[in-house]
This record gives C-alpha cells, structure tokens and sequence, in this order.
C-alpha cells in the first residue's frame, strides 16, 4: 500500500496535461524557454520535449505558432497574420549603414573578429558601431580565436533570432535578397585601401552629389 502510494505521488502527469503546462509556461513568458528549463519547472517525471511535439501539432495552421529559436520555444503569431498587428509608431533609433553591414556580416560569418569585419567591408569598424550592436542585443561575444593576441569573436544572439523570425543562422535569406532590401552595397567602397566609416560615407555622399547633378 505505501509502495503504491510513492509510486503515484512521483508519477507523471498523463501527456495531454504535459502539454497544457508546457502551453502555459510558454504563453506567460516573455521570451524564449528552453527544454531544461520547462522540464524544470514541470512535475518530476515530465517530458518537455515530447509535450512540445503534441503541443506544436495542435498550433499548426492556427492564428498562433509554437516555434524554436536557436535552442528555445515560443509561442508567437503566424507569420501570415503579422501584418494584423502591425501599427505606426515613432522610430526612435535607427541602425547606420555601417551598423547594418556589420551586423549582416556577423550573422554570415559567425564566429568573426574585428579584423575579419573590416576586411569583409573594406573599411575600418568604430568602436560605436560594435558597441551598438551589442547594447541591442543582437550579437555577443563568442570565443577567442587561438592565434596571435587571442581576439575576440562576435556571434548574433538568440534575440536577433527572436527578432528576425529565425530558427537559426542557417535561416538567413540570401545575398541577393539582403541587396534588394538595401542591406549590402552593390557597389565596391568608393576609395581605396582600408578607409575609415567616416571616408567611406563622405565619400559616397559626394558620389550621390554628382550623380544627382548628372
């Protein structure tokens, strides 16, 4: 009789109710849970990923997805319903042209040093530009490279996942499309040798000067 009473106090709760406790950790949080944190939080015995399979069925083709992002879930609105909760607001602060290539060049090449951005780019980085992007968010520092003066490496962070609507990096869309959305130049850096940000946007303002006077 105890032996049996032990055995249901540590039993698992039957999967259907797995999945209403996984559902709801996840509505309430702000971001991303990972699986050892919902298993953590759950009864002894439970098994969050399982619960998560049942749970991501039952959301397919609903008004709300359950989705990963990188090592996480969340639940988040369809894509093709994003528009519904569009609206206008003041942008308060907006990336530089610098920030942005910056920024695409770490998601692609990840994990990437200083050095290695500004050879990609062709022009010296800013120390505001990187700092930027890290108070974002959007990317972190990753390991030091084993070689001569260990620099360190930036990686895009789960929140630059989260915000993009990506899985994982390996989710980015294409060069071709990053230079229809206006994200990489077309063109070459319009001076010579290792310029700094600030030579390369003067010079390119003067090049669209003469352009608009042609």
């Amino acid at each position: 009789m105890t032996e049996a009473l032990e055995e249901s106090l540590f039993e698992a709760p039957p999967m259907a109710e797995q999945e209403r406790m996984v559902e709801a950790i996840l509505f309430a949080s702000a971001d991303p849970v990972t699986v050892a944190e919902l298993n953590a939080r759950m009864p002894h015995g439970c098994d969050a990923a399982e619960a998560l399979v049942h749970l991501r069925k039952r959301y397919d083709g609903r008004g709300v997805t359950v989705m990963r992002v990188g090592e996480a879930w969340v639940i988040r609105t369809a894509a093709d319903l994003g528009f519904l909760m569009q609206k206008e607001t003041v942008e308060v602060r907006k990336l530089s042209r610098a920030a942005i290539e910056t920024l695409a060049i770490v998601a692609y090449h990840q994990p990437v040093t200083r050095a290695e951005i500004e050879e990609i780019r062709g022009v010296s980085v800013s120390r505001g530009t990187v700092d930027q992007l890290l108070e974002l968010e959007w990317i972190r520092f990753g390991r030091r490279r084993m070689t001569p003066g260990r620099p360190v490496t930036y990686v895009v962070t789960q929140g630059f996942l989260d915000h993009f609507g990506l899985e994982s990096a390996r989710d980015l869309p294409g060069l071709k499309e990053l230079r229809a959305a206006g994200l990489l130049e077309n063109r070459p850096p319009p001076g010579t040798g290792l310029e700094t940000e600030e030579e390369r946007e003067a010079a390119e303002d003067q090049s669209d000067m003469f352009e608009d006077e042609s």
